[in-house]
């Protein structure tokens, strides 16, 4: 009989502490929270697909509550009233707006409350419970639902036009290949046209070179030194490929129409200052000089003048300020070069021409004192 009492009193305990637990959670789900809570009922025009019991209800993204349940009207099928729970301190009026959004990257929806005029009473103290609540006019209506109605949308408007679409775009194929047809004669409109606008097809721009001196005199000094032609320095205007103008009131930064050295002025100058130098048979001279090594003496060269003076006549006009440096980084000479002659017109041509002219005497005069100081 003890046995028996005993079994008999654990199972009247295990028993009670389940019948509290399940009253426990009757009581968690009967009023929601600590919180109090409110019941509303939500009234929908449209279908509410995907949402659920449990779902929640945001208040301007702020979640407030949830669905409780859902019912339908016999007498009005396309209604869906939703039960909603939401805490009592959410600003609930009457004029408060309703709706569906998707949330999430699965899009799960929730009922979305927000607005409302703060002059109105909340519903949660007005004693007729629960207050009913009337949402947006199809904000149940889904995003495919809303796709599908646009697209029956178009699909009817393409319908209620089709004669004219078609008319449309039979006469753009007609357009086009006429168009096709007479491609020669709109090449020639066109031309027509360019031709009275006073337009025309850019000038291409033609290269032009400088020419490095060849003949020497016969008693020219000759030895076997290293020298080092150094890139020459300039100013900004004749750093470039521009063949310069100077016009008449002394202005500078005009150029030749179309025409251009074949690379940045100073680097053609060392270039070609170097050529003029082998060719009068200095085996030594380099523009480069190689990393670990030295020359014995380094050419430095300052361009002063390399242009077109514009006038009557136009005169091309180079001049170059040359040192020698030995190695010792002492200068050992130093001289100015200049040669200048006239130019019959400011055309691309006859300025290189007569700019490469006077270059190439200069040149012959930079060899000549050059290696004669070795």
């Amino acid at each position: 009989m003890e046995l028996r009492a005993r079994y008999a009193l654990v199972g009247a305990f295990s028993l009670a502490v389940i019948a509290t637990g399940f009253a426990f959670v009757y009581w968690l789900n009967s009023s929601a929270s600590f919180r109090q809570r409110d019941v509303y009922l939500v009234r929908y025009d449209s279908p509410v697909p995907g949402l659920l019991v449990g779902s929640a209800v945001l208040f301007n993204g702020i979640r407030v509550g949830e669905v409780k349940s859902f019912a339908l009207d016999a007498a009005a099928p396309q209604d869906v009233t939703v039960e909603i729970v939401v805490e009592r301190q959410a600003p609930v009026r009457a004029d408060t707006r309703i709706g569906i959004e998707f949330q999430g990257l699965t899009g799960s929806p929730v009922v979305s409350l927000s607005g409302g005029t703060p002059s109105l009473p909340l519903l949660s103290t007005i004693k007729e419970k629960p207050p009913t609540l009337i949402a947006e006019k199809n904000a149940g209506l889904g995003m495919t639902q809303a796709a599908r109605d646009a697209l029956r949308s178009i699909d009817a408007l393409v319908k209620e036009n089709a004669e004219p679409l078609h008319n449309l775009i039979a006469g753009l194929d007609k357009f086009a290949s006429a168009l096709a047809r007479n491609s020669d004669r709109v090449d020639g409109i066109v031309a027509g046209i360019e031709r009275l606008t006073g337009g025309s097809a850019k000038a291409q721009i033609r290269v032009f070179d400088l020419s490095w001196a060849k003949s020497f005199p016969v008693e020219l000094k000759r030895t076997a030194v290293d020298l080092h032609v150094l890139e020459p320095t300039t100013l900004a205007i004749f750093d470039t490929e521009k063949v310069v103008v100077r016009l008449a009131d002394g202005m500078d930064g005009s150029e030749v129409a179309n025409a251009r050295w074949p690379d940045m002025l100073p680097k053609v100058v060392q270039a070609r200052i170097t050529q003029s130098f082998e060719a009068a048979g200095l085996a030594g001279v380099m523009a480069r000089v190689p990393d670990g090594t030295r020359s014995d003496f380094q050419l430095v060269l300052d361009i002063r003048s390399f242009q077109v003076k514009a006038g009557s006549p136009a005169v091309a006009d180079v001049e170059l300020a040359a040192k020698i440096v030995g190695p010792d980084g002492r200068i050992v000479a130093a001289r100015v070069f200049r040669a200048d002659t006239p130019v019959a017109t400011l055309d691309a041509e006859p300025s290189s021409a007569a700019i490469s002219e006077c270059f190439e005497r200069v040149a012959r005069d930079i060899v000549v004192w050059t290696m004669n100081r070795f």
